[in-house]
């Protein structure tokens, strides 16, 4: 067995593809397949079962994973503690942010982290929650900055910030000159918000709940951008936090009266996962950026 061959394995299992998984791999996919049928051969059983264009792992190879991540992760390991030289914090550093935290909060982090560690290697991956959840399992996002909490016993979190929801009006609306208006105030408007799929849409969702408003939703987007230039537009009203609040766009940023009406975003980690130092020294700043 060896170490190639458990590197297509999960690449395989992730991309659901034996074609994908030689392209995320840098390897021609003949030679992709033969490695796999090698390992099933080494094991004595089929890992995939062959369907078409697709594949599927079977039963053997549903427990085979996590195994196989395993050693892969725990080599990642030793090569970053090779790499880390005694007194500088280097070695690769992956970064995963929800959509509608990164763009927000990540910029001048990044920034702050590459001047004092300049030896690390920083990667960031922009996606949905379920997604970098994921790729945490997998082992290819170090750390990642969500809305919490989040659903798993397999992960760590901790808190960064906490954050009020503000109400998005056109600038000529009866009610955007208040200091802050209550959700119900709003009901009869049409509302844009995030599609599913999207953390932040789960936190309007509870928001109107309490309120018991029901919102009647016209148009759905994967940028709060989106949803501001339709707000400025008057084709209706919003919801967004308070990082994505944005002066320059035709809109008025009214308080929620709900003292619930907020969000919290922390960092998750993979429980038990051993940290280099590089990941460790970005958690460390990205705390220190978002207490002061």
């Amino acid at each position: 067995m060896e170490l190639h061959q458990l590197r297509y394995f999960c690449a395989i299992a992730e991309t659901g593809s034996f074609s994908r998984a030689a392209e995320q791999c840098h390897v021609a996919q003949p030679s992709l397949s033969q490695q796999i049928l090698k390992l099933e051969d080494e094991l004595g059983v089929r890992l995939f079962d062959r369907l078409g264009r697709s594949v599927r792992l079977t039963e053997v190879g549903k427990t085979f994973l996590p195994r196989a991540r395993a050693v892969l992760r725990e080599l990642e390991a030793a090569r970053g503690d090779v790499v880390e030289r005694k007194d500088s914090i280097a070695g690769p550093v992956t970064v995963g942010a929800i959509p509608t935290v990164a763009p927000y909060l990540l910029p001048s982090i990044l920034t702050a982290f590459s001047k004092k560690f300049p030896q690390a290697q920083l990667t960031v991956i922009e996606e949905i929650t379920p997604v970098l959840l994921d790729r945490l399992r997998a082992g290819t996002v170090d750390v990642a900055i969500l809305a919490l909490p989040i659903r798993g016993h397999e992960f760590d979190s901790f808190p960064l910030l906490t954050e009020p929801l503000f109400a998005v009006l056109p600038k000529k609306h009866p009610l955007a000159r208040r200091r802050s208006i209550s959700l119900k105030d709003v009901r009869k408007e049409p509302f844009l918000l995030l599609r599913d799929g999207h953390c932040f849409r789960e936190n309007v969702v509870s928001a109107c709940d309490r309120a018991r408003v029901h919102p009647q939703v016209i148009f759905e987007s994967g940028q709060f951008s989106s949803l501001l230039g339709m707000v400025g537009a008057g084709m209706g009203v919003s919801i967004i936090p308070q990082m994505a609040v944005d002066q320059k766009a035709s809109c008025r940023y009214v308080s929620i009266s709900d003292p619930e009406a907020t969000r919290t975003i922390g960092v998750v980690v993979l429980r038990g996962r051993s940290l280099t130092r590089a990941n460790l020294g970005f958690l460390s700043l990205l705390r220190q950026s978002c207490s002061t």
